[in-house]
């Protein structure tokens, strides 16, 4: 019996440290945590996020962006993921018509264009890493942070850049017209940026409303992450001290400058 809780406890450790190895790879610090237990976590070679069973949709997603990963443009192939069952998560006839109706378009949490240069770019297309974005926000602002996160990469200022991203529920909104499943469309969506310069982590946070204007300056939505800590009910980078984290929240949109913002 002693033998076996050993054996027992040698796989546990092992599958503990290659969760956290898998984890390391998308997150600075530490995953995003705070999501509901009844969650499923779905960890790709290129991103991990975490799906909710209610709203079906990611309550955050994690990602690492490298000069590797960026590529050409790609097709947009939607199909529900197939690591959940039905009830678990959209389809691709649930939003139809939305653009038409509700001025939605199918966006990216974790985008296509940062994964398009390796061979797991289809699954950003899998509707689990899929919101309901208005149309205005994800074809302007939106679309510009995550192209001045590539720009980052591709200018050559940094090597890699984490982000974690996801939606918030802070008002009612209309559902998807031809949706056939109970599920929620987000009021807005957060986002924060990292680098690592030795010790030294920078970091630019934003949040977006829904109704955001196509032509916004996503520079002008800058927020603190203990704001968006206290509007997701999520806790970020905390793999680091709580010293280490006081300085981090204390050097506030140091990445700022590097994505364009005064």
């Amino acid at each position: 019996m002693r033998f076996l809780f050993m054996v027992l406890a040698l796989v546990l450790i092992g599958f503990s440290a290659n969760s956290q190895e898998i984890h390391s790879k998308h997150c600075l610090y530490g995953c995003p945590y705070g999501s509901p237990q009844t969650n499923d976590l779905i960890i790709t070679e290129i991103y991990i996020l975490s799906s909710n069973d209610r709203t079906k949709l990611a309550d955050w997603a994690a990602y690492k962006i490298t000069a590797d990963t960026i590529g050409p443009s790609r097709v947009r192939d939607w199909k529900p993921d197939p690591r959940l069952s039905d009830n678990e998560t959209l389809e691709p006839d649930d939003y139809k018509n939305a653009n038409n109706i509700i001025h939605t378009d199918r966006g990216h949490q974790v985008p296509l264009a940062s994964f398009s240069g390796t061979a797991y770019w289809r699954e950003t297309n899998y509707l689990s890493n899929i919101t309901p974005q208005k149309s205005a926000l994800n074809q302007g602002p939106w679309k510009k942070l995550e192209e001045a996160a590539r720009k980052l990469i591709t200018a050559g200022t940094v090597s890699a850049v984490y982000a974690m991203t996801g939606p918030l529920y802070e008002q009612s909104m209309e559902p998807l017209p031809k949706a056939d499943e109970s599920h929620l469309v987000p009021s807005g969506y957060w986002k924060i940026l990292a680098i690592k310069e030795g010790d030294d982590i920078k970091y630019a946070a934003f949040i977006l409303n829904q109704n955001t204007g196509r032509g916004a300056d996503f520079c002008h939505y800058q927020e603190p992450i203990s704001a968006i800590e206290r509007r997701s009910g999520l806790r970020f980078f905390h793999e680091l001290s709580f010293l280490e984290q006081q300085a981090v929240e204390n050097n506030p949109q140091s990445l700022a400058g590097a994505l364009g913002c005064n």
